[in-house]
C-alpha cells in the first residue's frame, strides 16, 4: 500500500525545500533535514516510522511533478496517496 500524504505534510515538504508551504515545528524540520540528507538505507527507516513524509520527501526530490503533486495536495486539502 501507498504511503498517504497529507496536506500537512506536503505544506511542511515544499516549505523546507524553498518552494512555498508553510513551516513545521521543529521538530518536523529537523525530521525533514534528516530525510533530505539521509542516505537509501536511513531514508527508508525513516518512512517506515513517517510514511507520509518520507513520500512527500521522495515525490520532491525524484519526481519531475513531484512540486506540482504536493502543492495539489497541500491545497485541495485532500489526502492523497
Amino acid at each position: 500500500m501507498d504511503p498517504t500524504i497529507t496536506p500537512e505534510a506536503a505544506n511542511h515538504v515544499l516549505f523546507h525545500f524553498g518552494q512555498g508551504g508553510y513551516q513545521a515545528g521543529s521538530f518536523t524540520t529537523h525530521l525533514l533535514a534528516a530525510f533530505a540528507t539521509a542516505d537509501e538505507q536511513h531514508f527508508f527507516r525513516l518512512s517506515e516510522a513517517f510514511p507520509e513524509y518520507g513520500a512527500a520527501v521522495a515525490a520532491i526530490q525524484y519526481d519531475p511533478k513531484g512540486v506540482t503533486n504536493l502543492k495539489a495536495i497541500a491545497t485541495s486539502g485532500e489526502v492523497a496517496a
